[in-house]
């Protein structure tokens, strides 16, 4: 405990000196904006997206040329923030189109960072942030992750990927130190064979951390892991973070009853960094309008897209950019909160001309009973393969038909595999209901 403090108070202003971050300062802002009114911090959004609507005019010559072609002026925003539609929606094909066009002309290239997007449905996508904005999402980390209750000095655990084994030796030198400073261990994940999900418990009931984040898909699996085989010990941890996938009710409780955690959801993108998070209920996430402005687009069926305008990243403004995401954006009280979030755009299935989430697949196979988890192959050809893993297996015939009856006339063959043989995407081995065969 006492070296807990240490590394919080001491270490870390030292870590964030010695990189040349500004996180703490932030994070203070952060806190001191979420107590002020609606009213407030609507003004305050409105002065934030004058200032990136008129440095994108000025410096980015992507948005120069826009601006002059549609005719739209900044100032129009201090009137009213709703002039902000009048703006095309950005898209990663724009993205990937334009590169370096979408770039502050006044940033210095070699002292950007880079992240990159899933591209788990064809190319990655490269977003540039400048330090500053890089802090800016530090520090709406830290803050989000308040809402579960934890302190920095309370210890967490991040699932990650072996993909961190391959970094430079620096790279992997600064990312331990941040671990400490940040009271974080790493705990590496490659499949969901039976040995690597007892691994994976041996290693939490060891260090019995405060917290633990990592994707849901994997905590799925772990819960199914220990209902099935135990040992059980609901004393491992306080807190599941959910990040990189949408968490759905079904997931949420499984982690709950077999891990016992309370589970929250948090939302974030390559593009944006965390922009929303849960508190009492993971189906309702505040979101950080500091960092972000959210609106959503109609994609028809009764679904909408979240789409992002960043109030921090000059170095790269994404103005309208359409996130892939669905939710809703609903005001309770004095928040905005993204609700119904369902996963992503192309986690959808062609019904009969019409589009369809793959969470009403998964309430139909949840009627039929047995089905642990699903996922649909797109093949090179454009055939599907809707490939099952049950908890029942004399379920098998009872899924066929019901699958056969659902899509007509349209073939789309079931394939009973184990959880280990689903697909994972990228480097960060994210979960989709939706992939494509290699």
């Amino acid at each position: 405990m006492i070296l807990n403090y240490f590394n919080v108070h001491v270490l870390y202003p030292v870590a964030e000196k010695y990189l040349g971050r500004n996180i703490r300062s932030k994070l203070r802002v952060l806190q001191e904006d979420s107590e002020c009114s609606r009213e407030i911090r609507t003004k305050r959004r409105q002065l934030q997206l004058h200032h990136v609507l008129t440095t994108a005019q000025n410096k980015v010559p992507y948005y120069r040329d826009l601006f002059k072609k549609i005719e739209f002026y900044p100032d129009s925003i201090l009137k009213d923030i709703q002039y902000l539609q009048e703006l095309p929606y950005l898209t990663k094909e724009i993205v990937q189109e334009q590169g370096e066009r979408l770039l502050n002309t006044d940033a210095n290239p070699s002292a950007l960072h880079v992240r990159k997007t899933g591209g788990s449905t064809g190319i990655s996508t490269l977003i540039y942030y400048d330090q500053e904005s890089l802090d800016w999402t530090a520090a709406a980390n830290l803050y989000a992750q308040s809402f579960t209750g934890r302190n920095q000095t309370d210890l967490e655990v991040h699932l990650s990927t072996e993909f961190f084994l391959q970094q430079s030796r620096k790279t992997r030198w600064i990312e331990q130190v941040k671990c400490w400073a940040m009271n974080r261990r790493n705990i590496l994940t490659h499949s969901f064979t039976s040995k690597a999900l007892d691994e994976i418990w041996k290693n939490l009931r060891s260090i019995r951390p405060y917290l633990i984040q990592g994707h849901p898909s994997t905590l799925y699996a772990l819960a199914k892991h220990i209902e099935t085989n135990g040992p059980k010990d609901l004393k491992v941890i306080r807190v599941f973070e959910s990040t990189g996938e949408s968490m759905d009710q079904k997931k949420c409780t499984a982690i709950e009853e077999h891990i016992g955690c309370k589970a929250y959801n948090r939302y974030g993108t390559a593009e944006f960094g965390v922009t929303a998070h849960s508190r009492d209920n993971p189906d309702e996430l505040e979101i950080l309008d500091y960092i972000v402005h959210h609106e959503t687009v109609a994609l028809g069926n009764g679904l909408e897209e979240i789409v992002g305008t960043t109030t921090t990243n000059i170095a790269m403004p994404l103005i309208r950019y359409r996130s892939g995401d669905i939710g809703r954006i609903e005001q309770r009280g004095e928040g905005d909160y993204i609700t119904h979030l369902q996963g992503r755009v192309h986690d959808l299935v062609e019904i009969n001309g019409s589009p369809y989430p793959t969470h009403y697949l998964q309430d139909v196979l949840d009627r039929v009973g047995g089905v642990s988890e699903f996922q649909i192959v797109i093949r090179p050809s454009g055939k599907r393969v809707l490939n099952v893993v049950l908890d029942q297996l004399d379920k098998q015939d009872a899924i066929v038909n019901r699958v056969k009856e659902l899509f007509g006339e349209e073939d789309i063959p079931v394939k009973f595999v184990k959880l280990e043989n689903l697909v994972r995407i990228g480097w960060r081995d994210k979960f989709r209901y939706v992939v494509k065969e290699v």
